[in-house]
């Protein structure tokens, strides 16, 4: 299994910036993919962005340009850079990381863009 614990979430004003982390421990040794999911209230959970392990990555169309995914693999940690943001991004934001029989959640944390 494998535990994750977001930050980072918050109010933010259109055009400004904030960064997600994603700690993850426990069997940590069998994560492949992480990643970014966002659900908007009322619409469907949606992939935001993801990096492999060989730090691949692959972004939402609505994100590409303004936000950024990295990891530290020392520290087991996946990052989310927004910049840029628009009321449209407000939803919250969850952790996924995928590997052999792994595929956990975070618990998500609420972006809100508004003015």
């Amino acid at each position: 299994q494998v535990q994750l614990m977001e930050s980072g979430g918050g109010l933010v004003q259109p055009g400004g910036s904030l960064r997600l982390s994603c700690a993850a421990s426990g069997s940590i040794f069998r994560i492949n993919i992480m990643g970014w999911y966002r659900q908007a209230p009322g619409k469907q959970r949606e992939l935001v962005a993801t990096i492999t392990s060989s730090s691949y990555t692959n972004y939402a169309d609505s994100v590409k340009g303004r936000f950024t995914i990295s990891r530290d693999n020392s520290k087991n940690t996946v990052y989310l850079q927004m910049n840029s943001l628009m009321p449209e991004d407000t939803a919250v934001y969850y952790c996924n990381v995928k590997g052999p029989y792994i595929d956990s959640w975070g618990q998500g944390t609420q972006v809100t863009v508004s003015s």
